[in-house]
């Protein structure tokens, strides 16, 4: 792949900035930033956005020279101090050269013969290049390259230590404006959390009613967490996922090229079922996603005997391939920050104003059901109660706690052991963001899917589903050494949703 970097270079001296000068002094990483930073945990987020017209790097570079690199994650370098037992690490701001961050290849579209296909090589080759510590740990990549679904793309490129993949996705929100409204920043959904307070007017049957209940909700909170303590420690000693198709072994895949996919589905139809099923858009993905794993493994465990024929194909076709008692469970991220709106972001790139950043996230271990079910409803049911148990729980904060711990007690690296040993017994990561609900623009340019994900942590497929308007992004990041067959995985996740939907429908139909 040829390529030839456009020389356009704008230099900020970031002294001058407003933003500049509320940190004036170097700032320690944040201990998970640098459990992140640690060899045998080195993750970075990409997020690639197709925009419906060609690029103008002048203009996004213009863009980010008032926006991102006011941020001051993004103007300062991370260094090293100290002596190589107890090291020390912290943002030390400097200046900011945009060309060495915003990358504009020459790409000889003549030559392309599918553009989805070269967008994800070129993807996958970003993952096998770490970024230049000497300067702050981010890039842009801009591509003239027409592909099925944009006019060109955009690919934004992050170490993990900068943020949590919300406190990142947020800000690059932030850095967006509406469509229709250039001056208005992008309109985020929030969710309606229901009062816990008592009823006005309640009678002394009520009153005794939600006393019982507040008492059992705390009870099951307290047991929950404990129950929710004990398997993470479980599984950070010995309690391990079965050893399926789709799972990796880390020990053998360091420093492994990823692959990047993406599919775009209708947000219309997962509503659809939310609400015939009164259920979260979380709960809905979830329960796809079950559905979708268990028609995948299925094939894979079936694959050999589906290699003879045709014939013997269609004869197997409803046979059940899959083992029983199949351990299969997901690592969710949840942030723990105060949420902060998109307009405090924006606040901060621009007036240098003070806003909550960094990585504060926990874990919670969620169990997938794989198995083939007659009645498809079943595994959103099956995601719903394990959500609903999963939320009554304070177990990720006690992950988020217990990491910081371990960090003060040991350090970074006995850290970054323990989680990834804890993420190796796991099989795979999952996290669903919630995006604009208009359409937006990237520095004058209009956007049609958003597809964030991460890579450099220990699993195999990495699910990340980003809403945006009407529409529903599934990114996958997959070790092709395990999963060779992405699209194929995309695929399944389509036909689970439309079968879930007939479902939904048929059960409508019928009250």
């Amino acid at each position: 792949m040829e390529e030839k970097t456009m020389e356009i270079k704008i230099q900020v001296d970031i002294s001058d900035t407003t933003a500049s000068k509320q940190v004036e002094k170097d700032i320690p990483l944040s201990p998970a930033a640098r459990v992140f930073n640690a060899p045998k945990l080195n993750c970075y987020v990409i997020a690639v956005l197709g925009v419906k017209k060609k690029i103008e790097p002048y203009a996004v570079m213009e863009g980010f020279k008032q926006s991102l690199i006011r941020h001051p994650r993004f103007s300062s370098k991370l260094v090293n101090s100290g002596n190589k037992n107890r090291q020390k690490q912290r943002w030390v701001r400097t200046n900011v050269v945009i060309d060495d961050h915003v990358i504009v290849p020459e790409i000889q579209t003549h030559n392309i013969e599918n553009a989805d296909a070269f967008l994800e090589s070129y993807l996958s080759d970003l993952t096998t290049v770490s970024l230049d510590t000497s300067k702050p740990l981010w890039e842009l990549h801009l591509l003239d390259l027409k592909t099925s679904d944009a006019e060109n793309v955009a690919v934004l490129k992050f170490h993990h230590s900068l943020g949590d993949g919300m406190s990142l996705m947020s800000l690059v929100f932030a850095c967006m404006r509406k469509t229709s409204n250039p001056d208005e920043l992008p309109t985020l959904p929030y969710q309606n959390r229901p009062s816990s307070g008592l009823p006005a007017g309640s009678t002394c049957g009520y009153r005794f009613l939600w006393l019982v209940m507040i008492t059992w909700s705390a009870i099951m909170l307290v047991l929950n967490t404990v129950s929710d303590g004990l398997e993470f420690i479980a599984t950070i000693l010995f309690l391990k996922d079965t050893e399926t198709p789709i799972k990796g072994n880390y020990q053998l895949s360091k420093c492994k090229r990823m692959c990047l996919v993406h599919r775009t589905v209708s947000l219309d139809d997962i509503k659809l079922i939310k609400n015939t099923m009164k259920m979260t858009v979380n709960d809905v993905v979830l329960g796809v996603s079950q559905a979708c794993l268990s028609q995948y493994l299925e094939r894979r465990y079936g694959g050999k005997k589906k290699k003879v024929g045709e014939e013997e194909v269609e004869s197997k076709r409803n046979l059940n391939n899959l083992p029983k008692r199949i351990r299969l469970r997901s690592t969710l991220l949840v942030n723990l920050r105060p949420t902060t709106g998109i307009q405090d972001l924006a606040n901060m790139m621009a007036k240098g104003s003070k806003c909550k950043w960094g990585n504060w996230i926990g874990y919670i271990v969620f169990p997938l059901s794989i198995a083939l079910r007659d009645d498809p409803l079943e595994h959103l049911r099956k995601a719903k109660w394990i959500v609903d148990r999963k939320k009554n729980s304070f177990g990720a904060a006690l992950t988020f706690i217990f990491g910081n711990f371990i960090m003060k007690l040991f350090g970074v690296e006995v850290t970054a052991n323990i989680v990834n040993r804890a993420l190796s017994n796991t099989t795979m990561s999952f996290s669903n963001l919630i995006g604009p609900l208009e359409e937006i623009s990237f520095y004058g340019h209009p956007i049609t899917y958003i597809a964030p994900s991460v890579y450099g942590h220990s699993h195999a497929l990495t699910m990340h589903f980003q809403s945006y308007m009407n529409k529903m992004t599934i990114s996958l990041t997959v070790d092709p050494t395990v999963i060779s067959d992405p699209h194929c995985l995309c695929d399944d996740w389509e036909e689970s949703l439309r079968t879930i939907k007939t479902a939904v429908q048929e059960r409508g139909s019928a009250l």
